[in-house]
């Protein structure tokens, strides 16, 4: 099922996650997560964009190179689901590159800093412990799904005239935000 994400401006992102200590729905929520990623041409998607508070993301590792119409599910590499992250630096060297945010949508801004290579530490959708070492895009990806379980945007690692430049679209989104949550507020009203 495909889940609304939530836009900034939504409370929901600036909240840090809670740990997850039953799994008894992971696996189901993680599927949708995932099919809301795709659905939304992402690589990652943490479950505070979805409007939970659970230390919770998703993402894909994709082929390098996309031919033009083929479709991202073709070049799938390998599925993640990502429960308590815990991050290890092994590589410190910040590298700045090109980030955008689901929650942020059609924002791109290159310069976003993040360290070269890492070890996850996680639990799995079935809560069994599991590691593994990223580097570069891969390492980008878990830090920034992870700022999103720590409260943090990508937006907060760039400097405040960089953000500035994109302030009518923020606004935007943060009104969309706000609508987006009377909706629902009036939807389990009704209930």
């Amino acid at each position: 099922m495909i889940l609304p994400i939530r836009l900034y401006g939504d409370p929901v992102l600036r909240t840090k996650a809670r740990v997850v200590t039953d799994f008894s729905d992971v696996p189901r929520l993680a599927a949708d997560m995932l099919e809301t990623m795709y659905d939304a041409r992402g690589v990652g998607l943490a479950a505070p964009q979805i409007g939970l508070s659970k230390r919770l993301f998703v993402w894909a590792e994709f082929e390098d190179e996309e031919e033009e119409g083929e479709d991202s599910k073709s070049r799938i590499i390998a599925e993640h689901v990502v429960v308590n992250p815990a991050l290890e630096v092994l590589d410190a060297t910040l590298v700045e590159g090109i980030e955008g945010c689901l929650s942020i949508p059609q924002i791109y801004i290159d310069g976003v800093p993040r360290v070269r290579a890492l070890r996850l530490n996680y639990q799995n959708e079935r809560g069994e412990a599991k590691s593994i070492e990223l580097e570069d895009f891969n390492a980008r990806v878990v830090l920034h799904e992870t700022d999103h379980l720590d409260a943090k945007l990508f937006l907060d690692l760039l400097p405040v005239e960089t953000v500035g430049e994109h302030r009518s679209d923020l606004a935007r989104m943060q009104l969309e935000a706000k609508a987006f949550l009377k909706e629902l507020k009036a939807s389990k009203g009704k209930k």
